[in-house]
């Protein structure tokens, strides 16, 4: 009988219960558990086993560069983050508010670290994110132009709860890549969150993105709910920077990319 139930479990795709079926009944003939605790352990492994995969499918969609998160982010290297507000983000509550983060400092100041940190723990709260390098999303914007794609990839990227976008600098730009994304930005305003890391300050979106109307608009969207930090402090482009979860035991390349 009991390899009955595992088949019907495997063909209902229940795999939690599956995996567990064997020593939860084994240690219910033992000790006499009652039926209702035995089904509770049963569903309860169920629920944790998709809760797993979800957060793995989550994480995949994400294509998170790094294993990087906000515990090992060194903040005593870097007096210009304030962690208390950091921390403050990361109970997410701007998420279900739709409003938009912008970390703004010179390469390697933790800005690319602090970001995806916060988009890590959105993923494991629930929420599905997406991070793009900047010149990565417009080229991939463009490119959605010549097979009649764009409409399907607006509406994919409109979706994601929290979208971060990495590197908004001195791009390459043509006026297609420039319109496709600002109906990006125009398509998630006050329904999504947008985190943003970039190098220049908003006076010098202008010289990137050209038209001066175009970025007015843009920026107020952007600034309407926002919070932007201004990062004034040292690289941490050094060989004791934060490390991936992963290689933090092992001898890393000296740079990486914050």
């Amino acid at each position: 009988m009991r390899e009955t139930i595992k088949q019907l479990l495997d063909r209902l795709r229940l795999r939690g219960m599956s995996s567990c079926i064997d020593d939860i009944l084994i240690h219910a003939e033992q000790h006499g558990t009652a039926i209702p605790e035995v089904l509770l352990e049963l569903l309860d492994a169920e629920h944790r086993d998709r809760q797993e995969r979800s957060l793995q499918a989550r994480t995949k969609r994400a294509k998170l560069p790094w294993d990087w998160t906000l515990d090992t982010f060194p903040f005593k290297q870097q007096p210009g983050i304030n962690k208390t507000q950091i921390m403050g983000l990361a109970k997410l509550a701007f998420i279900k508010r739709n409003e938009n983060i912008i970390f703004i400092g010179k390469p390697g100041t933790g800005k690319s670290g602090i970001a995806m940190g916060i988009l890590r723990l959105a993923l494991l709260n629930g929420h599905g994110g997406r991070f793009y390098n900047a010149q990565d999303l417009l080229n991939e914007l463009y490119a959605s132009l010549a097979d009649r794609t764009t409409s399907r990839l607006l509406k994919t990227l409109a979706n994601y709860e929290l979208l971060c976008i990495d590197e908004l600098g001195y791009l390459t730009l043509t006026t297609e890549q420039i319109n496709i994304f600002f109906k990006l930005i125009d398509m998630r305003y006050r329904k999504k969150s947008t985190i943003i890391t970039t190098n220049l300050d908003f006076d010098a979106w202008y010289d990137v993105f050209k038209q001066k109307e175009l970025v007015d608009a843009m920026l107020d969207r952007f600034k309407h709910a926002c919070t932007t930090i201004r990062i004034d402090g040292p690289s941490l482009r050094i060989p004791s920077e934060m490390q991936p979860i992963s290689d933090k035991n092992k001898v890393t390349k000296e740079k990486r990319k914050l």
